[in-house]
Formats: C-alpha cells, structure tokens, sequence
C-alpha cells in the first residue's frame, strides 16, 4: 500500500482533524524512528504504514478498536502482519497482545508521548518551536493537563524501547518541529 492509498483509506474511517493530526504524528514519529535503527527503505515505509493506520477504526467503531480494523478494514488491503501486531500490541488491554517485536515496541512508545506533545504544543504560542524537554515532562507531573493520556503507557513505553524519558521526549520534540515547519502536522 502507497502513501496516497494509505491516505485514502484512512480518510474514509476517519474525519476528525485532531484524530487524522494524531495518526499523521505517530506515523511520522514512526518513519523517524525506523531510519534512526537504520531500517531499509521498505520497513521505514512499514513501519509509517503502522503509525498512520493504528487509530483508524478509533472514530467510528471505538469500543472495538483496534479489533475492528484487524477484522474488517485490514484484510481487504493485506496489510503486512508484522503491521497488524504491532496495531493489536499498541492496545494490549483491549487485544490481550503484548509488544514484542521492535515496531510493536515503538508504536507503544510513540503513540501516547505523540498525543500528549501535541497537546503541550496548543499551549505555547510558538507550538513546537522551541519546545523543551523540561516543559513536557513538568505537564507530565500535572495530572489534570491531558488527563486521558495515560502517564503509565508514556512510562512502559519509554521502557519497552530502553529509552530514557527525557531522550524519547526530546527526539519527538525534534521530529514534529520538523514536521510542523514543512506544514506535515498541526
């Protein structure tokens, strides 16, 4: 599946700004993530394939996802199964399957972080732009601020890629300051 097919398909399960701005960010933390590991040219595109399409029955049928997907969106596209686990890993509690492999790990990991950078960046004038570690992780400690991000997701995340906090927050950071300066995320 291209990027325009994969646009496409995701357009026609999801209308939200906020929801489709989300999945463009997971994917494009994605992307980042699989050419820091060196991954080739074809599992880079997987694993942006993974980010982008992980939400996309979210909208629609939310009490099933990522089940939904799995079921009834992915099979008529064969979308890789290395992609299908990693959308089923990223809700363990809803699928009873846990992240296992590299991509697995890292969609968990970049998945609530990604949200939740986004949701700091609403509340700076400048969005990403400038945007420090420190600031993100001082709104981490704010339980009220983005309450429905979930701290022990960002935590075991940060864990399943052997990460440290601070690093991961700051390579995110990175990556959507790019990607907002080329107008690839709100």
């Amino acid at each position: 599946m291209n990027k325009e097919s994969a646009y496409l398909l995701l357009n026609k399960y999801i209308t939200t700004k906020s929801l489709l701005n989300h999945s463009q960010m997971v994917a494009i933390a994605m992307q980042a993530y699989a050419q820091k590991l060196k991954k080739d040219e074809n599992s880079t595109h997987n694993w942006w394939l993974c980010g982008l399409l992980h939400d996309i029955d979210w909208e629609k049928y939310p009490e099933q996802h990522p089940n939904y997907a799995i079921e009834h969106i992915f099979p008529e596209i064969e979308l890789p199964d290395e992609v299908q686990h990693a959308i089923l890993a990223h809700a363990p509690s809803r699928t009873g399957v846990i992240a296992e492999s590299e991509m697995d790990r890292y969609l968990f990991a970049c998945d609530e972080l990604s949200g939740f950078i986004h949701a700091v960046s609403l509340m700076r004038p400048t969005a990403y732009d400038g945007m420090k570690v420190k600031s993100v992780t001082k709104k981490l400690k704010t339980l009220n601020f983005a309450a429905n991000v979930s701290r022990v997701d960002i935590n075991n995340g940060v864990e399943l890629i052997g990460e440290k906090l601070s690093d991961h927050i700051l390579f995110l950071i990175d990556v959507f300051q790019d990607a907002k300066q080329k107008n690839l995320i709100n």
